[in-house]
């Protein structure tokens, strides 16, 4: 660097928060590490997904920062720094940024970066405010009870023999039961119980019974309490188990393993992780604990949007993860390619149930013979993420799938093909591809492909014709006399499918507007947004049915986290009677303005005002 470009440089940071508080020789030292770029207004500072070189810092002009749904976040000026959130995760950026204005940018490199967050704390105070994991530890206090436990107490008698009790806790992996006698809670009996009272005065585990050593009438809390209550609890009497009791019921225990796992679950804490896994089985630990985080999310009061963001940043994590390990194993790619997720990842939408959908684009360099490469990269990435939890797409829209797995200028036939024959077959899977989001690779393989395909399809009448009629299919469970139409046999019975019939109407009616209006955004709520600006619904139509695709997707993210605090699997189906008149009137009424929204559209005119 000249040392006239020094020392304007250092004139500057003197006049940046952090850098000027760093002592004089530390910020001489940071002076000499900074890089100097500039760019043309509109050029691209950094696109999602990509490695980042280090932090920027603007020293002249104007930034527009925008998320993965397109929508304008942010616009920087001198001063500002960008790119810290995706330097603090796994390296990767966050979000899209372009140059408003002619740019002059300083770039810190990532390991200077890193290097002042550990020995700086100034520095670290400054780029760690606000993080996820700093506003967790003080939450866990204001929490319910409720929201801490992860699983419901398992129970035995207390005529039962100690022996059992053990290898119930070892079967089951829990270090307490509850004991109860005749639905009666009368105690509790931890793994510490059977060092000391059992083991330490020589008894028999065979012969001695539980209520021989059980912590008889153990202090319990209610429902109601808060964390706080649990922790001081804890610390006053010395336990590592808090019985949660209804009276003489035990509703379960909380543990000091749950308290820990509560404060070491956050998504950001996971996609660091797993930024840094190297094997599979590490990989799959880490999203195992993703219905706890779901419980965590929706325990916090999270918008949906937020929760499923969250919940989709993993999955996003975890596939450029198992893309990298694979490559080290394979080789460098012999041309470009890209990565991309389509169904509810590539909306950002994933909940706590999700299975795979994705598919490669190949640099239209390719040849035949570098087949073999991306299908062993394909059948590893899906293999492994089946692996994670994110099971097989029983459609088999995946990238093993050869037919998913092309160059661009295939991909460019099925499309302009889909849309010039939208039969049923094509209609879906034009559909399914219109959600396409990029992961991992060359994200310019997609981009001009999208603007074309967006373009193409909304000025074919005929073929937007046939996607309002698919998007209306699935319709929202509406019974007579204002009631629901559930399901009336099976495994389900009573039940609505929160998915097909609750949220994939909206997914769908989002898809079309934008579609109509050539929107950007696969995003569903940014789609509806998007739609309302852009003139496709009125600004009423707008709210309602923004307002109703809200309360549906919250209540299936809470029946969902319900099911994992009872210990079952979480699913999409919901019991309406199961909850009061209030919840119930107010759902059937968000079912029928996504039903008006459908009669609006199938009868081609805007919402209704």
């Amino acid at each position: 660097m000249m040392a006239e470009a020094t020392s304007d440089i250092l004139k500057f940071l003197e006049t940046v928060h952090p850098y000027d508080s760093l002592p004089r020789a530390e910020l001489e030292r940071v002076v000499e590490r900074f890089a100097c770029k500039r760019l043309n207004a509109g050029g691209t500072v950094y696109t999602r997904g990509e490695l980042l070189p280090g932090l920027f810092l603007i020293m002249d002009g104007s930034v527009e920062v925008r998320d993965a749904s397109n929508t304008v976040i942010s616009q920087l000026s001198p001063r500002n720094s960008l790119g810290e959130r995706g330097l603090m995760v796994d390296g990767r950026a966050a979000t899209n940024a372009r140059a408003l204005t002619d740019l002059v940018l300083l770039v810190l490199p990532t390991d200077e970066f890193k290097r002042l967050i550990r020995e700086q704390p100034v520095y670290a105070r400054f780029f760690t405010r606000g993080r996820i994991a700093d506003v967790r530890r003080s939450d866990m206090s204001r929490r319910k009870i409720g929201d801490l436990m992860s699983k419901p107490a398992l129970v035995c008698s207390p005529d039962d023999y100690v022996r059992h009790a053990a290898q119930t806790m070892r079967d089951r992996k829990v270090s307490s039961l509850g004991v109860v006698e005749k639905d009666r809670f009368v105690g509790i009996i931890t793994t510490r119980d059977l060092s000391f009272r059992v083991v330490a005065e020589g008894l028999d585990p065979a012969t001695t019974q539980v209520s021989a050593v059980m912590t008889r009438q153990p202090i319990g809390l209610t429902e109601d309490a808060l964390g706080s209550d649990v922790l001081n609890h804890m610390l006053e009497h010395g336990v590592g188990h808090l019985p949660v009791v209804d009276g003489d019921r035990l509703v379960g225990i909380v543990t000091q393993t749950d308290l820990t796992r509560f404060q070491a679950t956050s998504s950001a804490l996971m996609i660091g992780e797993i930024a840094t896994a190297e094997q599979v089985a590490d990989l799959r630990e880490i999203t195992a604990r993703i219905p706890q985080l779901l419980v965590q999310l929706v325990g916090g009061n999270n918008a949906h949007e937020v929760v499923t963001r969250l919940i989709t940043d993993i999955a996003d994590a975890v596939t450029r993860r198992l893309i990298v390990l694979a490559e080290r194993e394979l080789g460098p790619p012999p041309v470009p390619y890209l990565w991309l997720a389509c169904g509810s990842q590539g909306r950002q939408e994933q909940t706590g149930v999700s299975d795979q959908d994705n598919c490669i684009f190949i640099d239209d360099s390719f040849v035949e013979s570098q087949r073999p490469w991306f299908e062993r990269l394909a059948r590893m990435v899906s293999d492994n993420l089946d692996a994670c939890g994110y099971v097989f797409c029983p459609g088999d829209m995946m990238a093993t799938n050869p037919r998913w797995c092309q160059p661009v200028h295939v991909w460019r036939s099925y499309f302009l093909g889909w849309v010039e024959a939208p039969e049923p077959t094509a209609q879906m899977l034009a559909s399914v591809m219109f959600d396409l989001r990029p992961i991992a690779g060359t994200a310019g393989l997609f981009d001009a492909l999208q603007a074309e395909v967006l373009d193409h399809a909304s000025r074919n009448s005929i073929f937007v014709a046939h996607m309002v009629s698919n998007s209306l299919k699935h319709a929202p469970p509406l019974g007579l006399l204002r009631g629901f139409a559930t399901i009336r046999s099976g495994e389900h019975r009573n039940h609505i499918d929160m998915k097909h019939n609750g949220v994939v109407p909206v997914v769908d009616l989002g898809r079309v507007y934008s579609l109509m209006a050539r929107l950007t955004p696969v995003n569903t709520r940014a789609r509806l947004l998007a739609a309302e600006a852009s003139g496709v619904i009125s600004n009423a139509g707008a709210r309602d049915l923004i307002a109703a695709y809200d309360l549906i997707a919250d209540m299936r993210l809470r029946n969902q986290a319900s099911q994992v605090k009872a210990g079952h699997k979480p699913d999409n189906y919901l019991g309406p009677y199961d909850f009061g008149d209030f919840e119930r009137s107010h759902l059937r009424d968000a079912f029928v303005v996504v039903r008006t929204m459908q009669s609006a559209l199938a009868n081609g005119g805007r919402a209704p005002v």
